[in-house]
């Protein structure tokens, strides 16, 4: 039987390996431990045949073993290093395939030229128009621009702008590269109908009273039958009331045009009717029994008057108080909604026990009344 002498430890001897080799003068050592296989089935690794340590010996020893393979050979096909990623992977079926247009963007940096934005009808699918050379961060108020100058029954107001025909209307300030779309991107809209300002809604909510009011107040002929067209009542605290009424109410216009912020610019034209009766049947109701022939006075006298008066300037005072903490949160043209919080304003502290102060303030007004 050959001995084999391992090349790493020729020079190194050992007690059983002196005692089985006595007399022969050689020295024989065991092998080292088990080597991988290669993809040729041989021990051993590429690096060890590049150095020559085996390449001129048989791997176990015997003649005719099989040669070593070529140091190029590997086992497997080794995976990809992390962050070697291909830029078009995605296309390879990573996660599923993007438009070859994007594709060649992301290879390049990322960095799109131009949209194209195809407007189809929410209903009927029908394309509209189609927009191209669109900036990447173009906004959704921009597009509504460029779409009604081709439409210009259709002003911006009017446009709801979709990404499904039975979704959300997109914010005006949404930009269009950060919507879930391509490089094509398909919009719908939908016709709002017309529209109107919502300062001019509160205007129309406020003077109606107004007006409605006076009605009962001279005792029209047409609303109590009497026979005299202006009688006047006979009770000082009627007159009051009236002056409270219009004050009230010359305030709330006030407020309209100097204070109040509005988040949406318009509001459907259709809806101005069922905004309007509330403000005006309330106040035709108020008026009817106040103004009314057979009215009395109050039991307790000029007491509960002067207490009522009282109590109506205070919750006036809060209810403005409220209205200006309310649009000092908001700059002018920002959409920006915060949550208020009491300031050094006394009246400002019932927000540590209801959310909107104002209408509670509004409430003991017309109580008040």
């Amino acid at each position: 039987m050959p001995l084999y002498r391992h090349p790493r430890r020729s020079g190194k001897t050992t007690l059983l390996s002196q005692f089985l080799n006595t007399g022969s003068g050689r020295t024989w050592l065991p092998r080292g431990p088990a080597r991988p296989r290669t993809a040729a089935g041989c021990r051993g690794t590429a690096g060890s045949f590049a150095r020559g340590s085996l390449s001129s010996r048989p791997a176990w020893g015997g003649a005719g073993a099989r040669a070593p393979p070529p140091p190029t050979q590997r086992c497997r096909r080794e995976p990809p290093r992390a962050g070697r990623v291909p830029p078009d992977w995605p296309q390879r079926g990573g996660l599923g395939k993007v438009p070859r247009r994007e594709a060649a963007a992301r290879r390049m940096g990322g960095r799109v030229g131009f949209f194209e934005v195809e407007i189809l009808d929410w209903k009927t699918k029908k394309q509209l128009c189609f927009l191209e050379k669109v900036e990447p961060n173009a906004t959704i108020r921009e597009i509504r621009f460029m779409f009604h100058k081709l439409y210009p029954q259709w002003y911006p107001a009017r446009q709801s702008i979709k990404l499904d025909p039975k979704g959300k209307s997109l914010r005006d300030e949404d930009i269009l590269q950060h919507l879930p779309v391509g490089t094509t991107a398909t919009l719908y809209f939908k016709d709002l109908g017309p529209q109107i300002g919502w300062t001019t809604v509160f205007l129309i909510e406020y003077t109606g009273p107004l007006f409605i009011y006076f009605l009962f107040y001279f005792r029209m002929p047409f609303v109590y039958g009497l026979d005299e067209r202006f009688p006047s009542s006979p009770h000082p605290v009627v007159n009051l009331a009236c002056i409270c009424h219009s004050f009230h109410y010359i305030k709330r216009l006030i407020e309209t045009v100097f204070v109040h912020r509005f988040s949406h610019g318009t509001m459907p034209l259709k809806n101005i009717l069922k905004n309007c009766l509330y403000y005006w049947g309330f106040a035709a109701w108020l008026a009817y029994y106040i103004n009314h022939p057979l009215y009395t006075p109050p039991s307790y006298g000029k007491k509960q008057i002067n207490f009522a008066v009282i109590m109506f300037l205070l919750c006036e005072a809060g209810n403005f108080s409220i209205h200006v903490a309310l649009s000092d949160l908001r700059r002018s043209g920002s959409k920006i909604r915060k949550i208020p919080y009491p300031t050094k304003n006394p009246f400002t502290w019932l927000f540590f026990f209801v959310s909107c102060p104002n209408y509670t303030y509004e409430d003991k007004v017309v109580f008040d009344q």
